[in-house]
């Protein structure tokens, strides 16, 4: 089972959720319903004695899994790390991409002068030697010098 993690404007809310957890940014994205994902947060919360059953109740009963972990301070209180899509108000409707404008049909001007004259160069090749592919060629007779 993956890590999944709620969404929420703060550690408290996170934990208070009830709706569907996110294990990615985008599907993060898809569940936030007009909000906007600001970033995938650790909050750490030192709750009371008294707070603390409630907060791991909610924990236990969130649909997220593994988004909690209990650490304890050097005073021996307990310390919950919270890590959940942080929420952030939308701006304004998002902009709408501008359409790219319809490509016109340009004249070529170029003509065969321009490749006759000298301004493209032609590569030098060294000529191929026809026996290159022949692996099984007959020998050279040797020559009576």
């Amino acid at each position: 089972m993956s890590h999944t993690y709620p969404l929420g404007k703060t550690a408290r809310d996170a934990l208070k959720a009830t709706g569907e957890p996110a294990r990615t940014r985008y599907e993060a994205e898809d569940l936030a319903d007009g909000s906007v994902i600001k970033a995938l947060e650790t909050e750490w919360l030192t709750p009371s004695a008294a707070d603390l059953p409630d907060l791991l109740a909610l924990a236990e009963a969130n649909p997220a899994h593994r988004f909690v972990q209990n650490y304890e301070d050097a005073a021996g209180n307990t310390v919950l790390a919270v890590t959940y899509w942080k929420l952030a108000k939308a701006a304004t409707k998002p902009k709408a991409k501008p359409k790219p404008e319809p490509k016109t049909e340009t004249e070529d001007h170029t003509d065969d002068l321009y490749f006759r004259a000298g301004r493209t160069k032609k590569s030098k090749q060294k000529p191929v030697d026809p026996n290159q592919l022949d692996l099984f060629g007959q020998p050279k007779a040797p020559s009576a010098d």
